[in-house]
């Protein structure tokens, strides 16, 4: 076909039927194929996930150690999961003056980074501010030691195992002012009853003392005589 509008054999149509210049390397690409380009081509696309890994694996620990925690405390009183990332252990028995209480929450990126612990539950009202934070820097010195791996039920057993230790200047007025109450209350019930033997005591006496003034059981001679001379 000629005159002015042909197109030479080899050379690429535009949608349009207008030419192009042809290039030795083809027709032009939409990014480099090469990894280290500067494009949007495989490399970059797998450095952006590396870049989210860390997040990725921290959530996939955190679901294994939910499962774990679940698994170890079903039935546990002192154990309660308030959500998939927070939970609280009660160290100690209902009812004893020197329990208290733990909550330990996951941020997004834990176990990588350390869990937020706290003691502000009311439950430890009567403890003293001195003493819970006493507790908390125990407790983050071991968060520091096991950084990086699941630690919510090794903070919980040592917390446990310590407990005499983490309370042990913590005072314990409620059990002291009812032993008080019990040692002032019990001095009082003896005396009474030496009071009452003593009265029971006196009167068989003296009744005792009645009798024996006749032998023979009469009463003496005289004892209805009348005085005339009143």
């Amino acid at each position: 076909m000629g005159g002015q509008g042909a197109v030479p054999a080899g050379a690429p149509r535009c949608p349009r039927g207008r030419r192009v210049r042809a290039s030795p390397a083809g027709p032009r690409q939409p990014g480099p194929p090469s990894p280290g380009g500067s494009g949007a081509g495989p490399g970059r696309r797998e450095r952006a996930w590396e870049r989210g890994a860390p997040a990725m694996a921290a959530n996939e620990d955190q679901e294994m150690e939910l499962e774990a925690l679940r698994s170890i405390y079903e039935g546990d009183l002192c154990f309660r999961e308030l959500s998939p990332v927070s939970f609280q252990y009660r160290i100690g028995e209902s009812g004893d003056p020197k329990a208290f209480l733990i909550e330990v929450s996951w941020p997004e990126t834990y176990p990588q980074t350390a869990p937020v612990i706290s003691m502000d539950a009311f439950f430890n009202n009567t403890i003293s501010s001195a003493i819970k934070q006493s507790i908390l820097d125990k407790l983050m010195v071991e968060v520091e030691a096991n950084l990086g791996t699941a630690m919510t039920y090794t903070l919980f057993e040592y917390a446990k195992d310590n407990k005499e230790v983490f309370m042990e200047n913590q005072p314990v007025n409620t059990v002291t002012s009812v032993s008080n109450n019990i040692s002032t209350g019990t001095p009082d019930v003896p005396p009474s009853k030496k009071k009452e033997k003593k009265e029971q005591l006196s009167k068989t006496q003296k009744r005792k003392l009645a009798d024996k003034t006749d032998n023979k059981g009469e009463l003496p001679r005289g004892w209805n005589w009348v005085d005339v001379i009143k």
